[in-house]
């Protein structure tokens, strides 16, 4: 098996930084891009095609790939091959639990410590907010937009140890949100959910915006509980 790569985006090399570290994030990027939880996903990686698709020999490719494991999102099978960490369904709501606390969390302090000008910028981060039937036929820019709201939120609260912790459950929030916006009725849900978190925000009211994003994400969980399976 390789890489479906209509499931994983590589991006040039930035050249203005050391090969390996070029490489890491070049497959970095290309991983967290990667629809991992859709029925079709093929998770295995194929170093030869990934150093051909990069243009670099197979030594720079194991190093990052060694790396990624290390940050849990790749795991390397002996005499099978390197593998995308897929989670099962019970991780995954265990991780949209954990998140749903960190970006609530940084919801109230956004609403304390972030400037009316950082807060407005959430607006921006929509071009058919007030229209959110568009989505629906731009559903891939649309998953990339929903996912950097809530990075948005979660940078706002201006901690560091938060934002670090958000960014490991990253790729599996990501995955996920961008796999239930395809099922019927969850993109307009999600405008409306937002306009309302966003409006709380710019009233700075602490306590309405971190019940609005927690009771966002508690949605998301119920939606995964019901709806979505996947092989583990």
């Amino acid at each position: 098996m390789t890489v479906v790569t209509r499931n994983m985006r590589l991006k040039p090399v930035d050249t203005n930084v050391a090969l390996k570290d070029k490489v890491y994030e070049a497959l970095r990027s290309a991983i967290i891009s990667m629809d991992i939880y859709a029925k079709e996903s093929d998770a295995r990686l194929d170093e030869r095609r990934l150093a051909e698709e990069l243009g670099v020999s197979r030594t720079p490719i194991r190093e990052a790939l060694s790396r990624l494991e290390q940050e849990g999102l790749v795991r390397m099978v002996p005499r099978r091959g390197t593998f995308v960490v897929r989670k099962s369904k019970e991780e995954i709501l265990q991780v949209i639990c954990v998140w749903g606390a960190l970006e609530s969390l940084a919801a109230r302090l956004g609403c304390e410590h972030a400037s009316d000008e950082e807060i407005a910028g959430l607006r921006k981060t929509f071009i058919n907010l007030d229209d959110p039937a568009c989505a629906l036929a731009a559903i891939d820019e649309y998953s990339d937009d929903n996912i950097h709201f809530h990075r948005s939120i979660i940078r706002l609260g201006k901690c560091e140890l938060l934002s670090g912790i958000a960014e490991g459950l990253f790729i599996h929030m990501h995955a996920i949100r961008s796999r239930s916006l395809r099922e019927p009725g969850r993109v307009v849900d999600s405008v409306v959910d937002h306009l309302h978190i966003i409006e709380a925000m710019e009233q700075r009211d602490a306590t309405l915006a971190e019940k609005l994003v927690r009771e966002h994400t508690d949605h998301l969980a119920e939606h995964v509980k019901e709806f979505l399976n996947w092989e583990h």
